[in-house]
């Protein structure tokens, strides 16, 4: 054997992310503000009817689309969100978490050479799943002065004949951007002019700030042409649970079923009991977490600009995406510096993609007590640099 292995996957580049995970964890008294997943525990409501279903022996296989009523739940919840109406038998598929619904959604869709839009920064598997999908990737950096919101002038100038489909990753992973409804209605008719797929990335929909989540699905003309995705895992505070979905046509959900069939079977069984008392109770446990992630959001931004640190401001997720462009430093640099002077673990922009280079990514998924220490010694570091 001597080539074992796939050009494809060799040339991938290993998330940017996991590095500075292996570091801290062998440091003293350092601070993770990385991670990008909720400080809460899944309420225990939540849990119990995971520890009922375990109980009770239902540890079978589920349908391959899912629990019936976990998609009958799932339809209930996009009509009163989104204003759409879904069949759970035939448009609504059960993964294993969001991102598996990414890596089927794009495989389900793409024929060799196909061209995938991808803005950037945003969330690390796009690029490797387009690339595993056949695709081409196609980056749009975006930039802060449009609070990295996608503009019809920067869609425009990345569609080719060979396009086929357009990732929006609203509310954004890493920056904490959002797209409103009029920027939405700005970018619709570029996609139906054309003929482009849409594959939207909704799983932090119930985390916005400043107004309710609006999503592209629900402008005249999408629903056909759109792939929707969300899950339990930041709204409820199921991370391990692994539990995600995708909505979309049936042509489409017929297809990615079939790959999810072949290479999972089913999302976990357990976790699907868990989902359906999330998704119809859990209401009063999101507001309560919203809250929280609110109120630290508004404190890091406050500090940003106490600091005179550029930031501009978020209203979706739980992150923050500081300007360290001042400082003549890589990201990467800055982070790594940081993280050995300081012992606070940050993540650098670029692990976003290019675009990224000159900020960093702070998630505030993390308790006050640990976000203002870390804050001081940001503080600190930053008062440091500025006067070498």
């Amino acid at each position: 054997m001597t080539k074992p292995l796939s050009d494809k996957v060799l040339n991938l580049k290993p998330s940017g992310i996991r590095k500075f995970f292996d570091i801290v964890h062998e440091m003293k008294d350092a601070i993770s503000l990385g991670v990008g997943e909720p400080d809460f525990d899944t309420p225990w409501h939540v849990r119990d009817e995971g520890i009922y279903a375990l109980e009770k022996g239902k540890t079978f296989y589920t349908s391959n689309a899912g629990l019936k009523e976990l998609r009958e739940a799932i339809s209930k919840k996009v009509k009163e969100t989104r204003n759409v109406s879904y069949d759970p038998n035939g448009e609504i598929l059960v993964t294993v978490g969001g991102s598996e619904a990414i890596d089927v959604g794009l495989r389900a869709i793409i024929n060799e050479g196909d061209e995938v839009i991808i803005p950037e920064p945003s969330y690390v598997s796009y690029t490797p799943c387009a690339i595993l999908s056949d695709a081409k990737p196609v980056i749009i950096p975006l930039k802060a002065e449009n609070e990295f919101r996608l503009t019809p002038e920067e869609l425009k100038a990345a569609i080719t004949p060979k396009t086929k489909a357009i990732i929006l990753p609203y509310p954004n992973n890493p920056t904490g951007a959002i797209m409103e409804k009029k920027d939405l209605e700005a970018i619709r008719d570029i996609i139906v002019e054309h003929d482009l797929y849409v594959l939207s990335d909704e799983i932090y929909s119930a985390l916005t700030y400043k107004e309710e989540h609006f999503s592209i699905v629900s402008l005249p003309d999408m629903k056909e042409r759109t792939i929707l995705i969300d899950g339990f895992s930041k709204a409820y505070a199921m991370t391990g649970w692994r539990l995600g979905y995708a909505c979309a046509p049936k042509e489409i959900i017929q297809q990615m079923t079939k790959i999810h069939q072949f290479a999972i079977m089913c999302a976990p069984t357990t976790s699907q009991y868990a989902a359906i008392e999330a998704i119809k109770k859990g209401d009063d446990d999101i507001k309560t977490m919203r809250n929280a992630y609110n109120q630290r959001r508004r404190f890091l931004i406050d500090s940003f600009k106490k600091m005179g640190l550029e930031c501009f401001e978020p209203y979706g997720a739980f992150y923050v995406f500081p300007s360290i462009k001042e400082f003549n430093m890589t990201s990467e640099e800055f982070a790594t510096k940081f993280l050995e002077e300081e012992h606070v673990a940050l993540i650098p922009g670029n692990a976003f993609g290019d675009s990224g280079e000159g900020y960093l990514r702070i998630s505030y998924a993390y308790s006050m007590e640990n976000l203002k220490e870390a804050i001081s010694r940001l503080d600190r570091f930053v008062k440091k640099l500025r006067t070498l």
